[in-house]
């Protein structure tokens, strides 16, 4: 420690002390900085704990700063360390353990905790609270045992604590006292939708719900409700509210109303002494979301490094969330009443919804569901109070030339407007960044302000940031490799693998100086992939490059078991097929047969040296769900049977299946075929959607109803089945050639953009043809990987008899 510089110590190892401390090392090196934590973890990203819960992130992945970031700064951390108050007579903080540490200043981020119901049956076993990783723990291993779950709360942590059971496995019911889901940041109508969403991605919900009693033994078991209902379940997550965790201030003789008391300058009523985040109460107002503990991060750094602020006011509170995959926005007033003018726009085919509340013709409210694009625009007219005119109404109301949506306006953004939700970065220090650094990319931008280094849902804006900043001397994507084994870019790889006639992922990586000769998970499984699309004819598939549901053709569960989905072309089967199926399932103890979202029957639990007697004995191809290729291609019953059917959406989709099934894509992709406007298939969430109508079909491209949930953009319409064939085979090759590997379709259509894919495949009708020369070439040479798996003894022996196998290349 250097004796010259002050002591500050910092109570709380949360987003809201670390973002403080990073903008004090921006600001000042006067400090020897010292943070206590109670969680054995480094600063992490509570925002994203339902990313964990769900599995499609790890621990390891949202931690903010890493141990070597602390100690790169000269930062003293205690993790698993509790503070238990301030001695300000001595200037030292106090330990659980009793241990004393010295302080010139302190800082107060101990943020929140959940609430939990005061309900008789409140303690317990299997009700927990979802704050941090130890609660992700123990509703991970409940997953493991039990099946029924409840959530009580419909607010934001309520629904991503659902969604994430339910990837988990799990039958879930959102327990709402209210009759709408976040009423604090939804209108009805907002709030409808939705519920309507999170329907569709199997949560169930119980509304206008009292909880009275928990009940059970020792261990939950049910809920009886007000009226003497009862949800019979065995585990329940408590996400009603949160607390601000104020035991240190009150332990040491700080004003505490609800949260801890503190002045304009973030200064409680303790000499030297600070707070800020959750755990802290400003004007009576205590704030739980993220922005506002950002604000005021920035305003204690300055004033505490003695360089002139202004005060804080307080937080114009605003929402921009994303639950499940599902944006939602609302700012201002969101409720309509009597005295406003509601300005108001649904559009049911793109799941969109757009509010805007006026007052004497003033702007005074937004809600956004959806589409929250006009978000930044509509939150800088409301704080500035813009009175509504005819172009105004015009410029927030468009949604873009044809229904696409229009491009953020980030000109019209405030330099204070926070552009990382997840690490408090606004859009002036993205600006200055790359205005006084020089920096060029979207990764030295992260490197350097931390912007996009979390859910990456920001990166679009940073990007658009980044031309907006360099003019013509922006180039999206530079310098970025595909990994950290090599600097070179996709496009690059791919062009060296064709100039210099390179064969395997090794030669690849010796030629072109990979820096760890064996490469890793992410680069290995892209260069086989790019291999195999350039010369399919020639390339040898290398089963050691891919992951293990690729290598086994089947999907591993996490009991070591296996999934078998045999092909259903376009959902439709034969009462032959369906017994063949009920016979094996039955004879290799197949632990359950679901029918999937996309029309086919999963059989779940095979046991790994059982799948070749599986395969063989169903004598049916393989319908892919392991595999970065066609999935399923999903159909209403159309004008076969439907009385609103205006094509034949059965036999579309089983033509389509059949005929681009087996061949390898950079990620999963997915068909629907409606029959007529209806959508009942959904093609609006899928890869590519189609549309029947009485003058042909619509073909919609870029759809996604995973996490990052995306609305398919109309591409172009067509008169024949020849036609729409060609089309979508010209559109996966142009996909194969030029996505990302592991890039799925709503990204690709954002990156490479609309108009210039309709350019390829619509507009130029020769690149078109060629496109699908190059397809139907490449189809030529694929086989089903089943019966290719059947004729190989020495790889049956090796894979479903031999050793345990990696999941990873």
């Amino acid at each position: 420690m250097n004796g010259n510089k002050e002591k500050l110590v910092i109570v709380g190892n949360g987003m809201a002390g670390i973002s403080t401390v990073e903008q004090i090392l921006k600001l000042s090196s006067r400090f020897d900085i010292t943070v206590f934590g109670t969680e054995p973890y480094p600063n992490y990203n509570r925002i994203m704990l339902s990313y964990v819960l769900e599995g499609s992130k790890t621990v390891d992945d949202i931690v903010l700063n890493d141990l070597h970031w602390y100690e790169d700064y000269g930062i003293t951390l205690h993790t698993g360390t509790t503070v238990t108050r301030i001695d300000s007579k001595s200037h030292e903080v106090v330990t659980a353990e009793g241990a004393r540490f010295p302080y010139d200043k302190a800082i107060i981020a101990t943020g929140s905790s959940s609430f939990i119901l005061p309900v008789p049956g409140h303690d317990k076993q299997g009700v927990v609270g979802f704050r941090d990783i130890a609660d992700c723990n123990v509703m991970l291993e409940a997953a493991k045992q039990y099946k029924k779950a409840a959530v009580i709360g419909g607010g934001l942590l309520g629904l991503e604590a659902a969604k994430g059971l339910v990837q988990l496995g799990m039958e879930v019911t959102v327990v709402h006292l209210m009759e709408d889901l976040m009423e604090r940041q939804l209108d009805p109508q907002a709030s409808t939708m939705l519920k309507a969403e999170l329907e569709r991605q199997g949560i169930r919900f119980k509304m206008g719900a009292q909880t009275a009693e928990l009940l059970g033994g020792e261990r939950v078991e049910g809920i009886r409700f007000a009226d003497d209902s009862v949800l019979n379940i065995d585990f329940v997550v408590m996400a009603v509210g949160i607390k601000p965790n104020t035991g240190v201030a009150r332990d040491s003789g700080i004003e505490v109303n609800r949260g801890i008391v503190v002045d304009d300058y973030m200064q409680t009523s303790l000499d030297n002494v600070y707070s800020v985040g959750e755990c802290t109460e400003h004007r009576g107002v205590c704030y739980g979301l993220v922005a506002p503990l950002f604000e005021q991060g920035m305003i204690l750094a300055k004033h505490i490094c003695g360089v002139e602020t202004a005060h804080y006011e307080g937080s114009v509170v605003s929402t921009k969330l994303k639950i499940s995959g599902v944006d939602v926005f609302s700012t201002g007033e969101f409720i309509d009443s009597p005295e406003h003018t509601v300005i108001a726009h649904k559009d049911d085919w793109k799941r969109t919804y757009k509010k805007i509340l006026l007052r004497d013709n003033i702007m005074v409210g937004a809600v956004l569901f959806g589409d929250i694009t006009d978000s930044a625009e509509l939150q800088k007219l409301i704080k500035q109070q813009a009175e509504m005119t005819d172009e105004l109404y015009a410029s927030v109301m468009s949604t873009g030339c044809g229904g696409h949506k229009k491009a953020a306006s980030v000109e019209t953004m405030a330099e204070d407007e926070i552009v990382c939700g997840c690490n408090g970065v606004t859009k002036g220090t993205i600006v200055d960044a790359i205005t006084n650094e020089g920096l060029t990319s979207v990764d030295e931008i992260k490197a350097c302000t931390g912007a996009t280094r979390s859910c990456g849902g920001c990166k679009p804006v940073v990007e658009q940031i980044l031309q907006y900043v360099l003019g013509d001397n922006f180039t999206a994507g530079t310098k970025q490799g595909i990994c950290g084994c090599t600097s070179l870019s996709r496009d690059e790889i791919v062009a060296k693998i064709r100039q210099k006639g390179l064969q395997t992922t090794k030669e690849v990586m010796q030629v072109l100086g990979w820096s760890q000769p064996e490469g890793c998970s992410k680069c290995r499984p892209a260069i086989n992939y790019y291999l195999g699309m350039i010369a399919p004819d020639t390339h040898v598939d290398e089963k050691e490059s891919r992951f293990v549901n690729e290598r086994m053709n089947a999907n591993i569960q996490k009991d070591g078991t296996y999934t078998v989905v045999p092909r259903m072309y376009g959902g439709v089967t034969t009462p032959e097929d369906l017994k063949r199926i009920a016979d094996i399932s039955v004879k290799y103890d197949v632990k359950a047969v679901k029918v999937t979202g996309g029309q086919r029957l999963d059989l779940i639990g095979v046991k790994k040296e059982d799948l070749p007697k599986v395969w063989a004995e169903l004598d049916m191809p393989s319908g892919y769900a392991y595999a970065k290729s066609l999935r399923t291609v999903k159909t209403c019953v159309g004008s076969q049977f439907c009385r609103f059917g205006t094509q034949d959406s059965m036999a579309m989709g089983a033509l389509l299946e059949r005929k681009f099934e087996r061949l390898d894509l950079p990620a999963k992709f997915k068909y629907a075929v409606n029959g007529c406007p209806r959508n009942c298939a959904e093609s609006c969430t899928k890869d590519i959607g189609i549309v029947g109508n009485d003058g042909g079909w619509e073909i919609f491209i870029g759809g996604n109803g995973g996490i990052k949930a995306r609305l398919a953009d109309s591409l172009c319409k067509v008169k024949t089945d020849e036609e729409l064939v060609e089309l979508c085979g010209a559109i996966m090759q142009h996909y194969r050639e030029t996505a990302n590997y592991l890039e799925r379709t709503s990204e690709w259509v954002e990156r490479i953009g609309l108009e210039q894919i309709r350019a390829v495949v619509v507009d130029d009708v020769k690149e078109r043809k060629a496109l699908m020369e190059r397809i139907e070439f490449a189809l030529e040479q694929v086989e089903d990987p089943w019966k290719k798996a059947l004729r190989n003894e020495e790889g049956q022996n090796k894979l479903f008899h031999g050793i345990e196998v990696s999941a990873r290349p």
